[in-house]
């Protein structure tokens, strides 16, 4: 059983079970601990977390409806490759309402949110050895905070609702780069709202979420097992 590799999460058992399961699940996927063509099933996991399948039924069905699983019949469930066409679909969402988010920070900066954004990149800059895992949840926290300074939280969980497979790509990616790369990104992001200036706001955001698209072959042809579909 794959899972029986891993440290599971303990689940609140004061709280609803499925939720939690859920994430959980889904963290596991996109850190890459359940690799493509892994075979999970109904009774391991619910075995390995403690609950009934059925938790563990919705959670699978969920996690097919976000293109990260397949149930097969009779067969059992697997993990999906990385679809490039997911990828790209995602990242030119995020590349298209962020940029106008970005613009509304700097159109109308707080000092407060100027401070906040630069604590995030202390922090960033200080967990930046620790690679992926640690980096890519503060960097969905930075691009959080940005949507909801702007008044605009609804578009951020848009975007959360659609970027799995993003996030896979991300993981692999920020594995194996210099993260230092990135956190520049978040100090210009950053430098351009403290300054009042959109355009130039708007033009490292684009920056920023462009990065991907250079680094996706490389990605690819270093797991090639993970990936389904062509570069762009």
């Amino acid at each position: 059983m794959i899972l029986a590799h891993f440290e599971v999460e303990d689940l609140d058992r004061t709280g609803q079970v499925g939720p939690q399961l859920l994430r959980a699940l889904r963290r596991m996927i996109v850190r890459n601990q359940l690799p493509p063509g892994a075979r999970l099933s109904e009774k391991d996991v619910a075995d390995r977390f403690g609950v009934s399948r059925q938790p563990v039924r919705e959670a699978f069905i969920k996690l097919a409806e976000e293109g990260l699983l397949e149930v097969r019949p009779q067969r059992g469930t697997f993990v999906l490759k990385i679809s490039i066409d997911a990828v790209l679909d995602a990242r030119f969402v995020r590349e298209a309402v962020e940029a106008d988010i970005v613009k509304l920070c700097a159109a109308h900066p707080t000092a407060g949110l100027v401070e906040e954004l630069r604590a995030q990149i202390v922090t960033q800059s200080r967990l930046a050895d620790d690679g992926g895992t640690a980096f890519v949840p503060l960097d969905d926290l930075f691009h959080r905070t940005l949507a909801e300074a702007a008044g605009r939280p609804n578009a951020w969980a848009v975007i959360e609702g659609m970027k799995s497979q993003l996030d896979r790509v991300r993981q692999l990616s920020a594995t194996g780069m210099n993260l230092t790369h990135l956190i520049g990104h978040h100090q210009a992001i950053t430098d351009a709202i403290a300054a009042g200036d959109p355009e130039q706001a708007d033009h490292a955001m684009r920056t920023h979420l462009q990065l991907i698209l250079a680094e996706l072959p490389t990605i690819k042809a270093e797991y090639p097992q993970f990936f389904e579909g062509s570069s762009p």
